[in-house]
């Protein structure tokens, strides 16, 4: 039966993949072009909302649970930083089903060069391109423009995927930079199985299962200041690496 393994998941791969595609180019794309015309941010709303039902119905199709657990109430009112473990493609699903308010998620600019996704992955995401310093700004003031029209924005501050045994590796110093620029509290998520149902390592290593998304206590960021980066960065770190212990086992653990 061990044998069977990777030929199922492949088989199972190929099915997700061929749903996916089909979803994508037979409803999403279409929807996201019409939502683009009613401008900039309610459009890009507008995507957001038609990506998280495009999620679902995905989910459903290929027999993944996508399951919310809250540590702490949150507050859909407010406006935050979101900030994430990256560790799969699988990790952008989650994100569009389980927040329920108004964001932009900061996205990789290679990951436009993605057929069918990255059309969409364009329309939605907050571009930014590392390997330019102009650009890179450019993509800060359009984070800090969604957080002054009370729009939250979500960021991986790991950057990459962590390829690492540990829950986190080191984080990047923008999405705290940004919150004691703006005065926005953090709020970090943890997606906790999205390693099981794709492994990073191949795009036909997928499974059905439970897919987890965890919502810890928010972190306020009053009294910081710019020489508190490292410690925000820290505290943030912190929180995540326990709780990410609490809901899965490490080799170092």
């Amino acid at each position: 039966m061990n044998a069977l393994k990777p030929l199922l998941k492949a088989i199972y791969s190929l099915y997700a993949g061929i749903i996916f595609a089909c979803l994508t180019i037979l409803n999403v794309v279409p929807i996201v072009f019409v939502a683009l015309a009613f401008g900039k941010i309610k459009g890009g709303n507008l995507v957001y909302f038609f990506c998280k039902w495009w999620a679902q119905i995905w989910f459903w199709l290929i027999g993944v649970r996508h399951e919310e657990i809250y540590e702490t109430p949150h507050d859909r009112s407010k406006h935050y930083i979101f900030v994430a473990n990256h560790i799969s493609y699988m990790d952008i699903p989650p994100i569009v089903i389980a927040i329920k308010q108004p964001y932009r998620v900061l996205g990789k600019y290679e990951m436009v060069k993605v057929p069918i996704f990255g059309l969409i992955y364009r329309a939605a995401v907050v571009l930014v391109d590392r390997r330019s310093p102009e650009k890179r700004a450019k993509s800060v003031r359009a984070l800090k423009s969604a957080l002054n029209n009370n729009i939250s924005i979500f960021i991986f501050p790991e950057g990459t995927f962590n390829l690492t045994e540990k829950p986190l590796k080191d984080f990047y110093d923008g999405a705290f930079r940004i919150a004691i620029e703006t005065e926005t509290p953090i709020k970090p998520i943890l997606f906790v199985d999205t390693l099981e149902r794709m492994h990073y390592s191949s795009v036909f290593a997928m499974t059905p299962g439970k897919c987890r998304t965890v919502f810890l206590e928010e972190i306020p960021v009053n009294g910081y200041t710019m020489q508190d980066i490292a410690l925000l960065k820290e505290k943030v770190y912190k929180a995540m690496d326990a709780g990410l212990r609490r809901y899965r086992t490490y080799p170092d653990a």
